[in-house]
């Protein structure tokens, strides 16, 4: 039982646990729905949460390389 005093801030990670989750199934049924962004790189923005998932098709694969903060690209360019 959760105290009625708690903030809504204390849901933000299982909030952002449940977001990651939902993105990450709206990749596996339609990776190319998804811009490019870089090379063959794809990005599903989180709307609530100042992340996006970044990803790429690899085979039948699908290779997440990154959630990331979306203020920085080249961060998450070093690790492609």
């Amino acid at each position: 039982m959760r105290c009625a005093a708690s903030s809504a801030s204390d849901d933000a990670p299982q909030d952002l646990a449940e977001t990651v989750a939902a993105a990450v199934e709206r990749i596996r049924l339609n990776p190319q729905s998804f811009p490019l962004i870089h090379g063959q790189i794809r990005r599903v923005v989180l709307g609530r949460f100042p992340y996006a998932v970044y990803f790429r098709e690899q085979g039948t694969e699908i290779l997440v390389i990154a959630l990331h903060g979306r203020q920085d690209p080249k961060r998450w360019k070093q690790r492609t």
